[in-house]
């Protein structure tokens, strides 16, 4: 188990991690979402030893991140950290070498990689040559070429092409049918509901929400109720007592209830209008649990767990 507990961190005046905990098990994938600014990236740096935390700290199969451990750690830092000039190969031997597999293996593993990654054709380039996207890949690669007991990625999506999403998601998977626990953030909350078995939502420094992406959603079935009638007005249902039109178009709309209200008397009131081809309960997508996480109980300073 990869754990993160109890995290407090500030730089000055500005708080920026109060008590973040969440925990990742071998073999799945956690999905770490949050604002620019909420503190993702401190976690992250936390757990590689690039920050200290003033209070709190991270372990991997119950033991203390030291940097014995970290070395057995594929870490892929939000901004690139790699070395222009150098090629392509040389660059993912060279990181072999640093979390100390032998020169052969190294090498072995850094032509792996690179055709695993579509880059084989570009082994022989310096770096500073290749497109974002494909400096993006070679960064992956050097957080894989170790062959590491865990992952830890920062925004490792960012600037990637479709075909290049898909080819780092498999690789991801891959490494997670292999036992590996992979957490990673991004802002890109569909890839996040897709590939993630646990999420957790920060917001101002405090985990807002944590929990399976099922569980999460599951909690929220019930609120969100998705009517289509064809020929409504727009606008039909904005005086029900106990509703909330969050939108509505060309007659599909989608309606949040009060706990307490009746969906068979929204159900009438849209009969009224017409035909309803669709009426039923939906669950939410992570967006909408996302923006709901964050505007209210950050402000509160809740946590919301599955």
């Amino acid at each position: 188990m990869l754990e993160f507990e109890g995290l407090y961190k500030t730089y000055g005046s500005n708080r920026v991690l109060e008590g973040v905990s969440f925990s990742v098990a071998p073999g799945s994938m956690f999905g770490f979402c949050g604002a620019n600014g909420a503190g993702k990236t401190t976690t992250m740096r936390i757990a590689m030893g690039l920050a200290r935390a003033d209070a709190g700290e991270v372990r991997w199969q119950g033991r203390p991140l030291d940097q014995e451990v970290r070395r057995r750690i594929g870490y892929m830092p939000e901004e690139r950290g790699l070395y222009p000039k150098m090629k392509v190969r040389e660059q993912l031997t060279y990181f072999a070498r640093l979390h100390g597999l032998d020169p052969a293996p190294a090498a072995q593993a850094a032509d792996h990689w690179a055709e695993r990654l579509g880059l084989g054709a570009r082994r022989g380039d310096p770096v500073e040559k290749l497109s974002l996207g494909n400096q993006q890949r070679v960064q992956l690669a050097a957080a894989l070429v170790s062959r590491p007991e865990v992952l830890i990625l920062d925004e490792p999506f960012s600037g990637l092409d479709p075909v290049g999403v898909d080819s780092l998601a498999e690789a991801l998977l891959e490494q997670v049918r292999g036992g590996v626990p992979v957490v990673f953030s991004s802002h890109q909350l569909d890839l996040v509901e897709r590939l993630c078995d646990s999420v957790g939502i920060l917001a101002r420094g405090r985990m807002v929400a944590t929990g399976p992406v099922v569980e999460l959603r599951r909690r929220e079935a019930g609120r969100l109720l998705r009517v289509v009638v064809p020929d409504a007005p727009q606008g039909w249902a904005a005086g029900l007592p106990g509703v909330r039109v969050v939108s509505q178009q060309a007659g599909d709309t989608l309606l949040e209830l009060d706990p307490t209200t009746d969906d068979q008397g929204v159900l009438a009131a849209a009969l009224r209008t017409g035909r309803v081809t669709h009426f039923a309960w939906r669950e939410p997508t992570l967006v909408e649990l996302f923006r709901e996480a964050v505007a209210e109980p950050a402000a509160q300073g809740e946590q919301v767990a599955a």
